[in-house]
């Protein structure tokens, strides 16, 4: 899919129907057709096209001195979310980075990407302020802006939820929360991951050897890095709260699980001693004192009397 985009003199951003000179072009899985179309009529070069859609590649810069081109990757959040029982509304969340491009080249910004993502939408819908298309520099800092500030928007859904997860671990020990809070703390890795890789590549941007920084560009890109490592500060926290919630709910069902089996082996050593006694009487031996059919049972329950007493005395029950 392929979507142009350009700033009026008015300042508004207005979808266009063909390329204009200082235009954004939206590229989101493009067919064959359309990747010849940037190659040949825009002039994207073909490696780094490749690049902006490989699901692998990680954060980092390029540029080309013969074709005056520059290449940023940048690592962006994405959730994808499904109730996987309607009944008690358990809401399983899976969060993601993906990789997008962005080309700057002469008269053109262009990001490239295999799947749709809130920031290029905010950015299409004009929800963005001092956004233009001419200005590919404050163009990109405002992208990279709005990426971070997105991290930090999953990220305090993962700690809501995190923390709602905990609660129903409380009430319930199933197996569905204990997968929920795995998911979660994978989640964290890949948002951990990719926000150090963009730190670098923020970093690199900041010393002005790729990309021409302008006086207000500055302030912007340090804003951009204030965001990136409290995303990165706050990715730390939840993730070491999260570990050991994990390992202290880890313990709790090893200890529920010792505590079942002691119940269960005491239950067994009661039961048995009826069995023992009623043994006895049973076989044909002579000299047993009191053969009447109500003496057994009654030192059967005696002796499991005293035996749940001398259990109940020590705390075994529990």
């Amino acid at each position: 899919m392929l979507e142009f985009f350009k700033t009026l003199d008015n300042g508004t951003t207005h979808h266009v129907d063909k390329v204009e000179k200082g235009c954004w072009i939206n590229c989101v899985a493009p067919d064959d057709g359309e990747k010849d179309f940037l190659i040949k009529e825009i002039g994207v070069l073909p490696e780094f096209l490749r690049a902006s859609l490989d699901d692998e590649e990680s954060s980092h810069i390029d540029y080309d001195d013969d074709y005056n081109q520059t290449l940023v990757i940048v690592d962006y959040p994405d959730c994808d979310d499904s109730k996987s029982n309607k009944n008690d509304e358990f809401i399983t969340l899976q969060y993601k980075t993906n990789p997008m491009g962005i080309v700057i080249l002469d008269g053109y910004i262009v990001t490239i990407s295999l799947y749709d993502n809130w920031s290029i939408r905010d950015m299409a819908l004009g929800r963005i302020k001092a956004m233009d298309t001419r200005l590919k520099t404050r163009f990109l800092l405002l992208l990279l802006l709005r990426i971070s500030q997105q991290y930090l928007i999953y990220l305090r859904q993962i700690d809501r939820l995190s923390t709602k997860t905990e609660t129903r671990l409380y009430q319930s020990m199933q197996n569905k929360e204990l997968i929920q809070m795995l998911g979660l703390e994978k989640s964290l890795v890949f948002f951990s991951t990719s926000l150090k890789a963009d730190e670098i590549t923020l970093n690199k941007i900041m010393r002005g050897k790729f990309i021409k920084l302008y006086e207000d560009d500055e302030d912007l890109l340090e804003d951009v890095i204030i965001e990136v490592k409290q995303a990165i500060e706050m990715c730390n926290i939840y993730s070491n709260i999260l570990s050991g919630t994990m390992d202290a709910f880890a313990s709790v069902i090893s200890n529920n699980l010792n505590i079942v089996m002691k119940v269960l082996t005491v239950i067994t050593i009661v039961m048995a001693i009826p069995n023992i006694i009623f043994s006895f009487y049973g076989m044909n031996v002579d000299g047993l004192p009191i053969t009447q059919v109500w003496f057994p049972t009654f030192i059967a329950l005696l002796a499991c009397l005293i035996a749940i007493f001398i259990f109940k005395k020590k705390d075994m029950f529990h």
